[in-house]
């Protein structure tokens, strides 16, 4: 277990949350299935809903407006050392501002975009609020992907924004987002086996077992969309939860 207590380097994927049509049951849904906790905010920040996990915010969750049409969703923001002139610079490269920034409260400042393929990301500058600050344990976020059509303007886009290096994986349509020789985050290029699944951020959490955690999930009322695999970086399904927000559950492989 790792406890973060300082703000990260901009790109970093430093937080995530779920856009909910019901937050009752999908707090129970993901405290049974994380282990979570959770400290509401309050009516002055919408009910927005700190995830904690042994005392550590792990994500966050907040009730859709009622009459959204948007869909169910997690959000994965990166770290960010102005999110004003982030958001400009993604317009700038291609992508689209769909929330410009705005600050929340004395917590940080946040904004919402979407990259040249369509897949929609936050930036995050931080305040008193500098993201997850637990990691390396069952429940905390373990890896961030984006889904996409095109992974090359894909990768172009997000190592320009965040002065990242792209490193493709042999034998993959698939890139490794790098600052340093340490991978941030991922590009993963969708198929005709995707069908018309819209390019999309997938985030990852941290399981102790993924079988297990997927039959717990179908038990909680959730959907095991791509049953528990093996990779060469741990052992891995993607879920659905009781209103469609999709995610990914990961059990790193063992030393």
């Amino acid at each position: 277990m790792t406890i973060l207590t300082s703000k990260r380097a901009p790109g970093e994927p430093i937080w995530t949350d779920l856009s909910t049509p019901d937050l009752d049951k999908a707090k129970a849904f993901y405290g049974e299935l994380f282990g979570w906790n959770f400290f509401d905010s309050g009516p002055d920040f919408g009910h927005y809903n700190m995830a904690m996990l042994q005392g550590q915010s792990a994500a966050g969750m907040a009730p859709m407006q009622p009459g959204s049409d948007m869909p169910s969703a997690w959000t994965v923001y990166f770290s960010s050392n102005d999110a004003s002139a982030d958001a400009a610079r993604t317009a700038e490269l291609g992508g689209m501002v769909i929330m410009d920034a705005m600050p929340v409260g004395e917590l940080g400042v946040m904004a919402i975009c979407a990259d040249p393929t369509g897949a929609v990301f936050g930036l995050w500058q931080s305040g008193q609020h500098i993201g997850a600050s637990i990691e390396d344990e069952p429940g905390t976020m373990a890896w961030s992907e984006v889904n996409t059509r095109d992974s090359v303007r894909a990768s172009e886009f997000y190592s320009k924004l965040f002065n990242l290096t792209p490193s493709k994986i042999d034998g993959m349509e698939y890139f490794q987002l790098q600052r340093d020789g340490r991978s941030v985050c991922g590009i993963l290029q969708m198929d005709e086996n995707w069908g018309d699944l819209p390019p999309h951020w997938m985030q990852y959490f941290m399981v102790e077992d993924v079988d297990t955690a997927a039959e717990k999930a179908a038990a909680a009322g959730g959907t095991v969309h791509v049953a528990p695999f093996d990779t060469g970086y741990g052992r891995i399904a993607v879920i659905g939860d009781p209103f469609g927000a999709t995610f990914s559950i990961l059990t790193p492989p063992s030393a």
